[in-house]
């Protein structure tokens, strides 16, 4: 192998010598993130024309920015969605165990000396016909959520269809009588597909019968509406009336 070579003492002494300083580094201003637009951004909601059963154009309102303009908090309308659909849940189901299933009780055999395995009741858990253990039984799914809870997520759901632009204000709804034709015109004229939630302060009778025959559409109080309902429609249908009373309840 080569030697190593020995250093000299002029290489030794510029080894061992000071060391040279290095200049210090500028330091460039960070320019701050530019934040991250998206569909739960708060936004001003703008306003929005009210139009009449015939769909003319009445006049225009601005939708309240403390209902219409809040954080869509995506989580709290899934607690809210999960809670409705908990409350439908019927719980009927049920099975028999040991003691409801039919059956003697009596022990079919001795305990020792068969040779067979030991048992009690032909209702045993282990055997054919015998009882399930553990099964499933009546309950209740239903639970609650907060007052305040519930009211927010019912902000966040009325402000993330508004800026999906799927609130129409109509003026009135003008059914007299309980006739699924007028209202299917009425319909027709705002050019109303799929399905779709019509929503108004204590809709009178003909108004709710009118409705009831009309596939893929439900009428619902303003005092009633929930947040299943707002999500669950392709069109909002809201009367200016029920309007301004979501907005009284819905103030914080």
């Amino acid at each position: 192998m080569a030697e190593k070579q020995q250093k000299t003492p002029e290489r030794k002494a510029a080894a061992t010598g000071p060391k040279a300083e290095k200049a210090p580094k500028a330091k460039t201003a960070k320019t701050p993130a530019a934040p991250i637009e998206g569909p739960t951004e708060k936004m001003t909601p703008s306003s929005v024309p009210v139009v009449n059963a015939r769909n003319e154009k009445v006049r225009e309102i601005l939708l309240s920015p403390e209902v219409f303009g809040v954080t869509v908090n995506e989580h709290l309308l899934y607690e809210a969605v999960k809670q409705f659909r908990a409350g439908g849940h019927r719980g009927t189901h049920m099975t028999k165990n040991r003691a409801l299933v039919s059956g003697s009780g009596r022990k079919p055999w001795r305990q020792k000396g068969t040779g067979r395995a030991r048992v009690g009741e032909i209702r045993n858990p282990l055997w054919r016909h015998g009882g399930t253990v553990f099964g499933p039984v009546p309950r209740d799914y239903s639970y609650a959520i907060p007052k305040k809870a519930r009211a927010a997520a019912l902000r966040s759901a009325l402000a993330q269809r508004a800026q999906q632009g799927a609130i129409r204000i109509v003026e009135s709804f003008p059914v007299e009588a309980p006739k699924t034709k007028v209202l299917r015109g009425i319909l027709d004229q705002l050019g109303v597909t799929g399905k779709a939630v019509l929503v108004d302060h204590q809709p009178a009778d003909a108004l709710v019968l009118s409705g009831r025959n009309i596939p893929g559409l439900r009428v619902v109080d303003d005092a009633h509406l929930t947040v299943y309902d707002v999500l669950d429609c392709e069109t909002l249908l809201v009367s200016q009336e029920a309007l301004g009373k979501l907005e009284e309840r819905l103030t914080p």
